[in-house]
């Protein structure tokens, strides 16, 4: 009987036993997982530093990108203002030269003050260009006679032909005394003495011709009377 009692006494003592181990693990418990969410938010901090330093990356090389873009920009703007400088600098505020087939022109004759043969040059209908070499090639024949001595009267370089703009110059065909000379019906002008394309304009009579000479290109009228110096 002795045994009896003295088993089940050891058998509630260790029933008891578990019961307080079991309260004592039910009691730690809830601890642990306020420890462990303790330890656990300093964990999803760094994770979110983590991800701002993350998010940071891409902005830098955004703002790297938007460097990149910047300096191209600024040299599409420097390729802009080049452009700007060769359209308006290189040619100083005017355009093409005058070719002799850019041009109209007529000879009339002028009896005063001195007579001579007076030139007018005029630009072709939706033509500008300038006259930028100062005296006409002018002559008469194909023979080196027959050319005209420039002799520097005059003068504007150089000067804008369009519209209804003209420039004129003058011509005294005999500079000679005495009967010599060639008639010619025809006299030869050109912009420049290697313009390929002169152009052959009738002359209002056929004077003889006799060592001529031609003054500069003018505005002015008055300065384009030939006057041999």
């Amino acid at each position: 009987m002795r045994s009896r009692l003295a088993a089940r006494s050891t058998r509630l003592v260790l029933a008891a036993a578990a019961v307080t181990a079991l309260a004592a693990t039910t009691a730690c418990g809830p601890e642990d997982p306020t420890e462990n969410g303790a330890a656990a938010a300093p964990t999803a901090a760094s994770s979110s530093a983590a991800d701002d330093g993350k998010g940071e990356a891409p902005a830098g090389d955004s703002a790297s990108g938007g460097g990149n873009t910047s300096a191209s920009g600024s040299k599409s703007g420097g390729g802009t203002g080049d452009q700007g400088a060769s359209g308006t600098g290189d040619k100083s505020g005017y355009g093409q030269s005058c070719g002799t087939n850019d041009l109209d022109f007529t000879v009339t004759w002028e009896a005063q003050p001195i007579s001579h043969y007076l030139i007018t040059a005029k630009a072709k209908p939706g033509i500008t260009c300038y006259l930028d070499v100062n005296t006409p090639s002018v002559s008469f024949g194909s023979g080196a006679d027959g050319v005209a001595s420039p002799v520097g009267q005059g003068g504007e370089d150089p000067i804008k032909l369009s519209g209804s703009s003209v420039a004129y110059a003058g011509i005294n065909v005999k500079t000679t005394e005495g009967e010599g000379g060639k008639q010619f019906e025809h006299v030869i002008i050109a912009t420049t003495e290697e313009d390929p394309d002169p152009a052959q304009v009738e002359l209002p009579d056929a004077p003889t011709v006799d060592k001529p000479i031609v003054t500069n290109w003018s505005t002015k009228r008055d300065e384009v009377i030939p006057r041999v110096i």
